[in-house]
């Protein structure tokens, strides 16, 4: 029975462009989550949180979670917004939905490929690598716990990272 790839991890930590290195390699679909968020509400997620809540936002997740369950579709690559498996109740219906892989990335790197976007609503604050550090420490438990495989980033280039996620995913198979 083929599963799906669930890819985890902080933002920045490369989930939607290794997702799609790793789809183009397995001839899969590739979903973001945060993506088909924002195209059903409508608003991006920076909207989201300034006009609702970071609570309604993370009830969306937990919402597509479970649709993507009903359909009962095999064979995608899912990238998550690096909040959802903070909540108990995604975690298990992450690891429900496919082979979870948690992309493991220092603060620094995160840093660095995030420092210039705008779009994070969760880095606009004063000492932004300072956030970084104490969120990756909160929800660094709920990343190991869902996490199937875990994989450090920062030494791969994005197409080594796919090629290593397939490698291990055909082996589990």
């Amino acid at each position: 029975m083929k599963k799906n790839i669930i890819l985890i991890g902080y933002m920045g930590c490369g989930k939607t462009t290794v997702g799609k290195s790793l789809a183009r390699l397995e001839s899969a679909i590739f979903l973001d989550t945060d993506e088909r968020i924002e195209e059903k509400q409508g608003r991006t997620i920076s909207e989201i949180f300034a006009q609702d809540s970071e609570k309604a936002f993370r009830d969306m997740e937990t919402a597509y979670l479970k649709e993507l369950l009903r359909l009962k579709r095999e064979g995608m690559i899912v990238s998550t917004g690096g909040g959802m498996p903070v909540r108990e109740e995604n975690r298990q219906l992450l690891r429900e939905l496919g082979y979870v892989v948690y992309l493991k990335a220092s603060a620094e790197t995160i840093y660095e490929r995030v420092k210039e976007d705008t779009k994070r609503p969760l880095l606009q604050c004063e000492d932004p690598l300072s956030r970084i550090r104490d969120m990756m420490e909160q929800r660094r438990e709920a990343y190991e716990s869902t996490a199937h495989y875990i994989v450090q980033v920062d030494t791969y280039k994005q197409q080594e990272l796919a090629e290593i996620i397939q490698e291990r995913y055909r082996k589990m198979l």
